[in-house]
């Protein structure tokens, strides 16, 4: 990717972040608690991988993402440690809502989540920026 294109891809991908957010957002006013777990990792996973391009970090799975992420930005002190631990929560909480039977996320679950989300994709466009 030349770096017009790595532009590009940063711009959009934050952009997606934001949409997915304000889904997210939409999902909860609604109390779809399953469906916007789903949406507030997706926001947090748009987010993050712009900030890996931007870095030159190749992944090719959600797993090698959270896995990069960790290394280079959370381990690094670049990224709070407690919004690591929310996106890896969200990470383990997608997978639960999306593949799981009979099983649901509450108010509490998702309350719990939104700011700590909010705040990790305001922190990765902080570093994306700098």
């Amino acid at each position: 990717m030349n770096p017009t294109e790595r532009n590009e891809y940063i711009k959009y991908r934050l952009e997606k972040s934001v949409e997915t957010l304000e889904a997210a957002e939409l999902l909860i006013k609604h109390e779809k608690w399953n469906s916007s777990v789903n949406r507030l990792y997706y926001a947090a996973y748009y987010a993050i991988s712009a900030l890996l391009v931007q870095a030159e970090i190749n992944t090719k799975t959600h797993a090698g993402v959270k896995t990069q992420f960790f290394l280079y930005y959370v381990k690094t002190g670049m990224i709070e440690v407690e919004l690591g631990r929310a996106y890896s929560d969200l990470f383990d909480w997608r997978q639960k809502g999306d593949y799981s039977d009979f099983f649901d996320f509450t108010k509490d679950d998702v309350q719990s989540i939104l700011e700590p989300t909010k705040r990790l994709i305001e922190q990765v466009r902080i570093v994306i920026v700098t």
